[in-house]
């Protein structure tokens, strides 16, 4: 069993940055893909970020490539979201979610632990 609190979020003007925390309870977090995912009112939950096991591999979706950045440290069991240049439409609640497979994990579905979420907020 894995437990992940993320940390981080807030209200922040457009132009912005943040920076999200997730902090997993388990031993093995290295061995485990992550994921940031994200869900604005009145829509489903979308993919934002994911870094494999290693931390040598990261991939984002479109609308975030440039201003968000994913990492890792294994030796405090927390993997990040640094956001810049945050825009009104960034506003979400973020999700942190861990995977058991070894490749980047882009569908809800390969996660198998999750976060309770972190509310972002941007004002234009």
């Amino acid at each position: 069993q894995v437990q992940l609190v993320e940390s981080g979020g807030g209200l922040v003007q457009a132009g912005g940055s943040l920076r999200l925390s997730c902090a997993a309870s388990a031993r093995t977090f290295s061995r485990y893909t992550m994921g940031w995912f994200r869900q604005a009112p009145g829509k489903e939950r979308e993919f934002v970020a994911t870094i494999n096991w290693s931390g040598g591999t990261t991939d984002y979706t479109n609308s975030v490539k440039g201003r968000f950045t994913i990492s890792r440290d294994t030796s405090k069991n927390t993997v990040y979201l640094q956001m810049k240049n945050l825009k009104p439409e960034d506003t979400a609640v973020y999700y942190c979610a861990a995977s058991r497979q070894s490749e980047l994990g882009y569908l809800q579905e390969v996660y198998v632990y999750w976060g309770q979420g972190t509310q972002v907020t941007v004002s234009s």
